[in-house]
């Protein structure tokens, strides 16, 4: 379906039928070509729903369906092929110190799925991250390792996952004494890279395997893993654009979040067509191979939190429902909400027409922000 480049267009292309009508017939046949090429460049092709259809729109409609090799299996993480191997493989989650001294990181940029949280109240809301690795055995090295808060243990439960971390607040105990509850607290491995020793403790290779055999722990998933998946993903090889699936969205090519400490951004790369992280103001890139911690969805969650006392301890409040959500892929924004109904269930997100959010296949960063700063999320 083709349609005008509005009024100008219509008059050239009257003009022109008037001279070919004037034209004798004798006239090259190569003029005639030019003439209708020029005429045709006036019209642009459109979709069923008006919408034009771009040259990238006609190479992935053209483009074979991906045929899943044999021995791989979609990602629960990502929704990209991995090693069928690992299908029953549980996640670890693990609490990277975000502190400016605790930089570089080691093995951040290889984890699936990267939460950021508000650690405290204190010292400028400084954040922590929580990485999640489906693969974890191929791991070098992974930190630098440090506590965990109620809240992680919560969003960890989410994934079946075993949350490595070195210690926390007494608060973690009543989540801890939980059965769903599996963790790794310190015991890992030391660096001796010249920081204090709260920055030189890490998960190296073999560290886990050493961990699980003196535990009762499972590799493999357990009975409080949730039925069925935890993101929606589009068909591996699809590419989601917000503005075309919906009617509401925006551009949000530079994201800049709330947290004062770290100046957590989000940066859009249009070549990798990933977010790219930064923090105090520098790209974020792995020590191990310097490679740039990036994303293909970020999800923004608006949370309430409670103080837990006047040292700057807190816990989310992520039992909840119909609070709002920003996604983003492909630099365009969408408000979606978001409900999550019990200490391990899945969290969900839902669009305005009650359908559970489709997202991007590849990896994803998630990051809680308090509801009293949520109005200072920018987008760019």
């Amino acid at each position: 379906m083709y349609r005008l480049f509005g009024k100008r267009a219509a008059a050239t292309i009257l003009c022109a039928a008037m001279v070919l009508g004037a034209t004798a017939c004798g006239k090259e046949t190569t003029e005639d070509a030019a003439t209708e090429e020029e005429s045709t460049s006036l019209f642009e092709e459109v979709d069923e729903s008006g919408e034009v259809v771009t040259e990238e729109d006609k190479e992935e409609e053209d483009e074979e369906p991906y045929v899943l090799p044999e021995g791989m299996y979609y990602s629960e993480l990502t929704g990209e092929p991995i090693s069928e191997e690992l299908k029953d493989q549980r996640p670890i989650a693990v609490m990277v110190d975000n502190e400016k001294h605790a930089l570089p990181h080691y093995g951040t940029s290889e984890a699936d799925v990267v939460y950021e949280l508000m650690n405290s109240t204190k010292n400028d809301r400084i954040t922590r991250l929580m990485c999640l690795y489906k693969d974890w055995n191929s791991m070098e090295q992974i930190g630098s390792i440090r506590s965990t808060r109620p809240t992680n243990i919560m969003l960890a439960a989410e994934w079946n996952a075993v949350l490595c971390h070195d210690g926390g607040p007494f608060y973690n105990d009543q989540y801890f004494s939980q059965d769903w509850a599996e963790h790794f607290s310190g015991g890992f491995s030391r660096v001796q890279n010249g920081k204090a020793t709260e920055y030189t403790e890490y998960i190296l290779s073999g560290d886990l395997d050493d961990k699980f055999e003196k535990s009762s722990y499972t590799t493999t998933y357990n009975q409080y893993a949730n039925e069925g998946e935890h993101f929606v993903f589009t068909e591996y090889g699809n590419d989601i654009k917000l503005d075309k699936k919906y009617d509401r969205s925006y551009k949000a090519l530079n994201i800049s979040l709330p947290f004062p400490h770290n100046q957590s951004q989000l940066i859009y790369n249009p070549d990798t067509k990933e977010y790219e992280y930064y923090e105090y103001g520098n790209i974020h890139e792995d020590a191990e191979d310097g490679e740039v911690m990036s994303f293909k969805n970020v999800i923004l969650q608006k949370c309430t939190f409670s103080q837990l006392d006047e040292n700057g301890y807190l816990i989310y409040n992520c039992i909840d429902s119909g609070q709002y959500a920003w996604y983003i892929t492909n630099g365009v924004a969408k408000d979606v909400t978001w409900v999550k109904p019990s200490e391990t269930a899945v969290t969900r997100f839902y669009d305005e027409n009650g359908d559970e959010l489709e997202i991007n296949t590849g990896k994803t960063y998630i990051a809680l922000v308090p509801d009293d700063t949520w109005e200072k999320v920018i987008f760019e």
